[in-house]
Protein backbone atom coordinates (compact mmCIF):
# COMPACT_ATOMS: atom_id res chain seq x y z
CA UNK A 1 0.00 0.00 0.00
CA UNK A 2 2.55 2.74 1.06
CA UNK A 3 4.37 1.12 -2.52
CA UNK A 4 1.64 2.20 -3.82
CA UNK A 5 0.51 5.51 -2.68
CA UNK A 6 4.45 6.79 -3.15
CA UNK A 7 3.72 6.13 -6.94
CA UNK A 8 0.55 7.79 -7.30
CA UNK A 9 1.48 10.48 -5.82
CA UNK A 10 4.79 10.47 -8.22
CA UNK A 11 2.38 10.03 -11.23
CA UNK A 12 0.50 13.38 -9.96
CA UNK A 13 3.36 14.81 -9.03
CA UNK A 14 4.26 14.17 -13.08
CA UNK A 15 1.33 15.22 -14.30
CA UNK A 16 1.04 18.67 -12.66
CA UNK A 17 4.38 19.25 -13.98
CA UNK A 18 3.87 18.76 -17.23
CA UNK A 19 0.90 20.24 -17.37
CA UNK A 20 2.31 23.49 -16.14
CA UNK A 21 5.74 22.83 -17.89
CA UNK A 22 3.42 22.79 -21.12
CA UNK A 23 1.75 25.75 -20.21
CA UNK A 24 4.57 27.89 -19.35
CA UNK A 25 5.90 26.81 -23.15
CA UNK A 26 3.44 27.86 -24.53
CA UNK A 27 3.55 31.66 -23.41
CA UNK A 28 7.28 31.21 -23.98
CA UNK A 29 6.25 31.12 -27.36
CA UNK A 30 3.53 33.14 -27.72
CA UNK A 31 6.02 35.86 -26.33
CA UNK A 32 8.71 35.09 -29.12
CA UNK A 33 5.99 35.23 -32.39
CA UNK A 34 4.61 38.45 -31.46
CA UNK A 35 7.44 40.20 -32.95
CA UNK A 36 6.44 38.37 -36.46
CA UNK A 37 2.93 39.49 -36.02
CA UNK A 38 3.88 43.02 -35.63
CA UNK A 39 7.08 43.56 -38.39
CA UNK A 40 5.48 45.73 -40.41
CA UNK A 41 4.13 48.10 -37.85
CA UNK A 42 7.32 48.21 -36.38
CA UNK A 43 9.28 48.72 -39.71
CA UNK A 44 6.96 52.08 -40.37
CA UNK A 45 7.51 53.19 -37.12
CA UNK A 46 11.23 52.90 -37.28
CA UNK A 47 12.07 53.11 -41.21
CA UNK A 48 13.71 49.84 -41.13
CA UNK A 49 14.35 47.68 -44.10
CA UNK A 50 14.32 43.82 -44.06
CA UNK A 51 17.88 43.15 -43.16
CA UNK A 52 17.40 45.43 -40.03
CA UNK A 53 14.26 44.00 -39.44
CA UNK A 54 15.13 40.18 -39.53
CA UNK A 55 18.55 41.07 -37.14
CA UNK A 56 15.61 41.19 -34.30
CA UNK A 57 14.96 37.91 -34.37
CA UNK A 58 18.63 36.68 -34.84
CA UNK A 59 19.83 39.51 -31.82
CA UNK A 60 17.90 36.95 -29.76
CA UNK A 61 18.49 34.15 -30.84
CA UNK A 62 22.26 34.87 -30.84
CA UNK A 63 21.60 35.48 -27.03
CA UNK A 64 19.57 32.49 -27.13
CA UNK A 65 22.89 30.26 -27.81
CA UNK A 66 25.27 32.16 -26.03
CA UNK A 67 23.63 31.51 -22.36
CA UNK A 68 22.76 28.19 -23.40
CA UNK A 69 26.11 26.47 -22.66
CA UNK A 70 26.28 28.05 -19.09
CA UNK A 71 22.43 27.25 -18.41
CA UNK A 72 23.08 23.34 -19.43
CA UNK A 73 26.24 23.20 -17.08
CA UNK A 74 23.83 24.68 -14.32
CA UNK A 75 20.93 21.81 -14.59
CA UNK A 76 23.41 19.15 -14.32
CA UNK A 77 24.25 20.44 -11.01
CA UNK A 78 21.91 22.28 -9.56
CA UNK A 79 18.28 21.39 -9.16
CA UNK A 80 16.68 23.01 -11.92
CA UNK A 81 13.25 23.96 -10.23
CA UNK A 82 14.37 27.31 -9.19
CA UNK A 83 16.18 27.91 -12.25
CA UNK A 84 13.28 27.11 -14.47
CA UNK A 85 11.14 29.53 -12.53
CA UNK A 86 14.09 32.30 -12.64
CA UNK A 87 13.83 31.91 -16.19
CA UNK A 88 10.38 32.19 -17.04
CA UNK A 89 10.69 35.78 -14.53
CA UNK A 90 13.47 37.22 -16.90
CA UNK A 91 11.72 36.72 -19.76
CA UNK A 92 8.47 37.67 -19.03
CA UNK A 93 10.46 41.06 -17.45
CA UNK A 94 12.06 41.22 -20.80
CA UNK A 95 8.61 40.95 -22.81
CA UNK A 96 7.36 43.75 -20.98
CA UNK A 97 10.47 45.90 -21.53
CA UNK A 98 10.06 45.30 -24.79
CA UNK A 99 7.00 47.45 -24.74
CA UNK A 100 8.49 50.75 -23.74
CA UNK A 101 11.30 50.95 -26.37
CA UNK A 102 11.52 53.96 -28.88
CA UNK A 103 13.85 53.43 -30.78
CA UNK A 104 15.77 50.38 -33.20
CA UNK A 105 18.72 49.53 -30.91
CA UNK A 106 16.67 50.00 -27.88
CA UNK A 107 14.46 47.54 -28.97
CA UNK A 108 17.59 45.29 -30.71
CA UNK A 109 18.80 45.40 -26.84
CA UNK A 110 15.53 44.11 -25.32
CA UNK A 111 14.75 41.88 -27.56
CA UNK A 112 18.17 40.02 -27.06
CA UNK A 113 17.39 40.26 -23.50
CA UNK A 114 14.57 37.77 -23.85
CA UNK A 115 16.49 34.98 -25.10
CA UNK A 116 18.62 34.94 -21.63
CA UNK A 117 15.00 33.79 -19.87
CA UNK A 118 14.04 31.52 -22.82
CA UNK A 119 17.68 29.61 -22.72
CA UNK A 120 17.04 28.62 -19.38
CA UNK A 121 13.53 27.05 -19.68
CA UNK A 122 13.73 25.41 -22.79
CA UNK A 123 17.02 23.40 -21.53
CA UNK A 124 15.86 22.45 -17.98
CA UNK A 125 12.10 21.84 -19.08
CA UNK A 126 12.67 18.47 -21.32
CA UNK A 127 15.39 17.13 -19.19
CA UNK A 128 12.85 17.61 -16.29
CA UNK A 129 10.39 15.89 -17.98
CA UNK A 130 12.93 12.70 -18.68
CA UNK A 131 13.22 12.42 -14.99
CA UNK A 132 9.31 11.73 -14.46
CA UNK A 133 9.14 9.47 -17.77
CA UNK A 134 10.94 6.61 -19.11
CA UNK A 135 12.36 6.63 -22.51
CA UNK A 136 9.03 4.38 -23.67
CA UNK A 137 7.05 7.11 -22.89
CA UNK A 138 9.29 10.60 -23.55
CA UNK A 139 7.75 10.58 -26.95
CA UNK A 140 4.51 10.84 -25.78
CA UNK A 141 5.19 13.29 -23.25
CA UNK A 142 7.33 15.43 -25.05
CA UNK A 143 5.21 15.50 -27.99
CA UNK A 144 2.21 17.27 -25.75
CA UNK A 145 4.84 19.72 -24.28
CA UNK A 146 6.03 20.68 -27.78
CA UNK A 147 2.93 20.64 -29.35
CA UNK A 148 2.62 24.36 -28.45
CA UNK A 149 5.30 25.90 -30.65
CA UNK A 150 2.73 25.78 -32.83
CA UNK A 151 0.24 26.70 -31.27
CA UNK A 152 1.86 29.81 -29.40
CA UNK A 153 3.71 30.67 -32.47
CA UNK A 154 -0.14 31.10 -34.24
CA UNK A 155 -1.22 32.65 -30.90
CA UNK A 156 1.54 35.23 -31.20
CA UNK A 157 0.79 35.60 -34.41
CA UNK A 158 -2.51 36.58 -33.47
CA UNK A 159 -2.27 38.94 -31.08
CA UNK A 160 0.58 40.90 -32.71
CA UNK A 161 -1.58 41.09 -35.73
CA UNK A 162 -4.43 41.81 -34.45
CA UNK A 163 -3.71 43.91 -31.54
CA UNK A 164 -1.02 45.34 -32.80
CA UNK A 165 -3.26 46.54 -36.03
CA UNK A 166 -5.92 47.73 -33.42
CA UNK A 167 -4.01 49.21 -30.72
CA UNK A 168 -0.52 49.68 -31.95
CA UNK A 169 2.53 47.54 -31.53
CA UNK A 170 2.98 47.70 -28.06
CA UNK A 171 0.06 46.55 -26.49
CA UNK A 172 0.77 42.48 -27.38
CA UNK A 173 4.09 42.53 -25.73
CA UNK A 174 2.33 44.01 -22.25
CA UNK A 175 -0.34 41.23 -21.92
CA UNK A 176 2.16 38.43 -23.25
CA UNK A 177 4.46 39.61 -20.28
CA UNK A 178 2.19 38.16 -17.49
CA UNK A 179 1.00 35.18 -17.81
CA UNK A 180 4.53 33.93 -17.38
CA UNK A 181 4.97 35.46 -13.66
CA UNK A 182 1.65 33.48 -12.78
CA UNK A 183 2.02 29.78 -14.19
CA UNK A 184 6.38 30.28 -12.78
CA UNK A 185 4.69 30.92 -8.71
CA UNK A 186 2.39 27.93 -9.46
CA UNK A 187 5.06 25.36 -10.54
CA UNK A 188 7.02 26.61 -7.42
CA UNK A 189 3.66 25.75 -5.37
CA UNK A 190 2.88 22.73 -7.23
CA UNK A 191 5.83 20.88 -7.83
CA UNK A 192 8.53 18.85 -6.57
CA UNK A 193 11.54 18.14 -8.32
CA UNK A 194 12.48 14.32 -9.19
CA UNK A 195 15.77 12.25 -8.70
CA UNK A 196 18.14 13.08 -11.57
CA UNK A 197 18.09 9.99 -13.73
CA UNK A 198 15.11 8.07 -12.02
CA UNK A 199 13.07 7.31 -15.15
CA UNK A 200 16.06 6.13 -17.54
CA UNK A 201 16.17 2.40 -18.38
CA UNK A 202 19.06 3.05 -21.17
CA UNK A 203 22.32 1.81 -20.20
CA UNK A 204 24.62 4.92 -19.34
CA UNK A 205 27.81 3.95 -21.29
CA UNK A 206 30.67 6.86 -21.52
CA UNK A 207 29.10 8.29 -24.99
CA UNK A 208 25.88 8.83 -23.31
CA UNK A 209 26.79 9.85 -19.48
CA UNK A 210 29.98 12.05 -20.26
CA UNK A 211 30.42 15.64 -21.96
CA UNK A 212 33.62 14.10 -23.71
CA UNK A 213 31.88 11.10 -24.82
CA UNK A 214 28.93 13.74 -25.67
CA UNK A 215 31.25 14.27 -28.79
CA UNK A 216 31.58 10.46 -29.60
CA UNK A 217 28.03 10.31 -29.76
CA UNK A 218 26.09 10.04 -33.63
CA UNK A 219 22.84 9.13 -32.77
CA UNK A 220 22.66 12.51 -30.71
CA UNK A 221 24.60 14.65 -33.25
CA UNK A 222 22.86 13.55 -36.52
CA UNK A 223 19.41 14.29 -34.54
CA UNK A 224 21.03 17.76 -33.82
CA UNK A 225 22.68 18.87 -37.18
CA UNK A 226 18.84 17.51 -38.64
CA UNK A 227 17.31 19.49 -36.34
CA UNK A 228 19.54 22.25 -37.26
CA UNK A 229 18.36 22.28 -40.51
CA UNK A 230 15.04 22.22 -39.69
CA UNK A 231 15.60 25.14 -37.21
CA UNK A 232 16.97 27.37 -40.02
CA UNK A 233 13.90 26.51 -42.34
CA UNK A 234 11.50 27.06 -39.68
CA UNK A 235 12.87 30.15 -37.98
CA UNK A 236 13.06 31.77 -41.55
CA UNK A 237 9.43 31.03 -42.07
CA UNK A 238 8.14 31.97 -39.10
CA UNK A 239 9.90 35.23 -39.34
CA UNK A 240 8.85 36.30 -42.76
CA UNK A 241 5.73 34.40 -43.81
CA UNK A 242 3.10 36.96 -42.73
CA UNK A 243 5.48 39.48 -44.59
CA UNK A 244 5.02 37.46 -47.61
CA UNK A 245 1.42 36.96 -47.32
CA UNK A 246 0.77 40.85 -47.20
CA UNK A 247 3.10 41.39 -50.25
CA UNK A 248 2.82 38.67 -52.78
CA UNK A 249 -1.19 38.15 -51.70
CA UNK A 250 -2.04 41.44 -51.05
CA UNK A 251 -3.11 40.67 -46.98
CA UNK A 252 -3.31 43.66 -44.40
CA UNK A 253 -1.22 43.21 -41.36
CA UNK A 254 -4.60 42.03 -39.30
CA UNK A 255 -5.40 39.67 -42.29
CA UNK A 256 -1.70 37.92 -42.31
CA UNK A 257 -1.45 37.98 -38.84
CA UNK A 258 -4.58 35.94 -38.69
CA UNK A 259 -4.15 33.61 -41.69
CA UNK A 260 -0.05 32.54 -40.64
CA UNK A 261 -1.44 32.13 -37.46
CA UNK A 262 -4.68 30.02 -38.15
CA UNK A 263 -2.39 28.23 -40.57
CA UNK A 264 0.40 27.39 -37.58
CA UNK A 265 -1.80 26.26 -35.19
CA UNK A 266 -4.08 24.25 -37.26
CA UNK A 267 -1.55 22.17 -38.75
CA UNK A 268 0.84 22.97 -35.89
CA UNK A 269 -1.91 20.53 -33.13
CA UNK A 270 -2.78 18.19 -36.03
CA UNK A 271 0.75 17.00 -37.05
CA UNK A 272 2.70 16.99 -33.74
CA UNK A 273 -0.47 14.75 -32.89
CA UNK A 274 -0.12 12.78 -35.89
CA UNK A 275 3.85 12.77 -36.26
CA UNK A 276 4.03 11.77 -32.04
CA UNK A 277 1.35 8.96 -32.72
CA UNK A 278 2.62 7.72 -35.85
CA UNK A 279 6.19 7.48 -34.70
CA UNK A 280 5.00 6.03 -31.01
CA UNK A 281 3.31 2.88 -33.13
CA UNK A 282 6.16 3.05 -35.30
CA UNK A 283 8.37 2.65 -32.66
CA UNK A 284 7.26 -0.57 -31.36
CA UNK A 285 8.60 -2.84 -34.27
CA UNK A 286 11.94 -0.05 -35.54
CA UNK A 287 13.96 1.73 -32.90
CA UNK A 288 14.64 4.26 -35.89
CA UNK A 289 11.50 5.71 -36.11
CA UNK A 290 12.31 8.89 -34.23
CA UNK A 291 14.35 9.81 -37.18
CA UNK A 292 12.40 8.35 -39.80
CA UNK A 293 9.01 9.85 -39.02
CA UNK A 294 11.44 13.72 -39.06
CA UNK A 295 13.28 12.76 -41.88
CA UNK A 296 10.49 12.24 -43.98
CA UNK A 297 8.67 14.94 -42.58
CA UNK A 298 10.70 17.56 -43.87
CA UNK A 299 11.38 15.74 -46.86
CA UNK A 300 7.87 15.85 -47.95
CA UNK A 301 7.20 19.63 -47.20
CA UNK A 302 9.50 20.42 -49.91
CA UNK A 303 7.46 20.33 -53.12
CA UNK A 304 4.41 22.34 -50.80
CA UNK A 305 7.08 24.93 -50.16
CA UNK A 306 7.68 25.24 -53.74
CA UNK A 307 3.76 25.78 -54.64
CA UNK A 308 3.76 28.22 -51.69
CA UNK A 309 6.56 30.50 -52.88
CA UNK A 310 6.67 30.53 -56.64
CA UNK A 311 3.03 28.78 -57.13
CA UNK A 312 -0.05 30.45 -58.70
CA UNK A 313 -1.52 32.37 -56.35
CA UNK A 314 -4.52 30.25 -55.34
CA UNK A 315 -2.83 27.23 -54.08
CA UNK A 316 -0.88 29.60 -51.81
CA UNK A 317 -3.13 28.84 -48.88
CA UNK A 318 -3.64 25.07 -49.73
CA UNK A 319 -0.01 24.32 -49.99
CA UNK A 320 0.91 26.45 -47.17
CA UNK A 321 -1.32 24.52 -44.69
CA UNK A 322 0.46 20.77 -46.29
CA UNK A 323 3.81 22.47 -46.20
CA UNK A 324 3.71 23.17 -42.44
CA UNK A 325 1.88 20.01 -41.55
CA UNK A 326 4.75 17.94 -42.86
CA UNK A 327 7.45 20.42 -41.19
CA UNK A 328 5.72 19.80 -37.67
CA UNK A 329 5.43 15.93 -37.95
CA UNK A 330 8.80 15.76 -36.43
CA UNK A 331 7.77 18.43 -33.22
CA UNK A 332 7.63 15.60 -30.60
CA UNK A 333 10.24 12.70 -32.31
CA UNK A 334 12.66 14.68 -33.04
CA UNK A 335 13.22 16.45 -29.58
CA UNK A 336 12.36 13.10 -28.06
CA UNK A 337 15.10 11.41 -30.34
CA UNK A 338 17.46 14.56 -28.15
CA UNK A 339 16.51 13.39 -24.74
CA UNK A 340 16.67 9.47 -25.19
CA UNK A 341 20.20 10.08 -26.92
CA UNK A 342 21.91 10.85 -24.20
CA UNK A 343 22.05 9.83 -19.76
CA UNK A 344 20.57 11.79 -17.31
CA UNK A 345 24.16 12.77 -15.78
CA UNK A 346 24.83 14.97 -19.08
CA UNK A 347 21.37 15.61 -20.37
CA UNK A 348 20.84 19.45 -19.68
CA UNK A 349 24.20 20.00 -21.10
CA UNK A 350 23.55 17.98 -24.10
CA UNK A 351 20.06 19.77 -24.48
CA UNK A 352 22.01 23.37 -23.94
CA UNK A 353 24.55 21.80 -26.64
CA UNK A 354 21.87 21.38 -29.09
CA UNK A 355 20.12 24.25 -28.51
CA UNK A 356 23.43 26.14 -29.36
CA UNK A 357 24.28 24.15 -32.44
CA UNK A 358 20.55 24.56 -33.75
CA UNK A 359 20.38 28.13 -33.58
CA UNK A 360 24.38 28.93 -34.55
CA UNK A 361 23.53 27.02 -37.52
CA UNK A 362 19.37 27.78 -38.00
CA UNK A 363 17.31 30.08 -36.62
CA UNK A 364 20.06 32.91 -35.37
CA UNK A 365 20.96 33.38 -39.27
CA UNK A 366 18.25 32.65 -40.64
CA UNK A 367 15.88 35.83 -40.58
CA UNK A 368 18.73 37.96 -41.49
CA UNK A 369 19.97 36.07 -44.43
CA UNK A 370 16.37 35.92 -46.18
CA UNK A 371 16.11 39.83 -44.93
CA UNK A 372 19.20 40.35 -47.20
CA UNK A 373 18.48 38.13 -50.59
CA UNK A 374 14.53 39.59 -50.19
CA UNK A 375 16.42 42.87 -50.49
CA UNK A 376 18.78 42.40 -53.14
CA UNK A 377 15.82 39.84 -54.95
CA UNK A 378 12.68 39.82 -53.65
CA UNK A 379 11.19 37.78 -50.43
CA UNK A 380 10.53 34.79 -52.60
CA UNK A 381 13.69 34.01 -53.18
CA UNK A 382 14.83 34.63 -49.62
CA UNK A 383 12.69 32.19 -48.57
CA UNK A 384 13.29 29.34 -51.27
CA UNK A 385 16.83 28.95 -48.91
CA UNK A 386 14.44 27.26 -46.49
CA UNK A 387 13.51 24.61 -48.88
CA UNK A 388 17.46 23.37 -49.10
CA UNK A 389 17.56 23.70 -45.51
CA UNK A 390 14.44 21.14 -45.15
CA UNK A 391 16.25 18.93 -47.57
CA UNK A 392 19.47 18.17 -45.90
CA UNK A 393 17.47 17.88 -42.78
CA UNK A 394 15.97 14.67 -44.28
CA UNK A 395 19.44 13.38 -45.65
CA UNK A 396 21.19 14.26 -42.14
CA UNK A 397 18.32 12.38 -40.39
CA UNK A 398 17.74 9.06 -42.69
CA UNK A 399 21.54 8.56 -42.31
CA UNK A 400 21.65 9.27 -38.61
CA UNK A 401 18.95 6.74 -37.88
CA UNK A 402 21.04 3.66 -38.02
CA UNK A 403 22.58 5.36 -34.66
CA UNK A 404 19.25 5.36 -32.63
CA UNK A 405 19.85 3.63 -29.27
CA UNK A 406 17.25 0.40 -28.81
CA UNK A 407 14.98 0.79 -25.99
CA UNK A 408 14.75 -2.22 -23.45
CA UNK A 409 11.11 -1.74 -22.40
CA UNK A 410 10.38 -2.15 -26.46
CA UNK A 411 12.18 -5.04 -27.35
CA UNK A 412 9.24 -8.07 -26.43
CA UNK A 413 6.95 -5.93 -28.52
CA UNK A 414 9.47 -5.98 -31.74
CA UNK A 415 9.95 -9.42 -31.19
CA UNK A 416 6.63 -10.12 -31.12
CA UNK A 417 5.88 -7.90 -34.01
Amino acid sequence: MPVSTSAGKTARTAAIALFLLTTLNLFNFIDRYVLPGVQPLIQREFHIDDAQTGLLTSAFFFTYMLIAPLTGWLGDRLPRKPLIIAGALIWSAATLLTATVHSYHTLLIRHAAVGIGEATFSIFAPALLADFYPEEDRNRVLSIFYVTIPIGGALGYLMGGVLGDRYGWRMPFYIAALPGVLIAIAFWLFVREPQRGAADTVKPTAARASFFGLFKNPAYWTATLGMAMWTFAVGGISTWFPAFLGRFAGYSVARAGLTAGEITAIDGLLATIAGGWLAQRWLRRNHRALYLVSAWGAILAIPFGVLVFFGPPRLLIPAAYLAEFCIFLNTGPLNTAIVNSVAAPIRSTAISLNLFTIHFLGDAFSPGLIGRISDKSNLRYGLAATLISLAASGLILLAGSRFAPRLPDLEPNRQLG
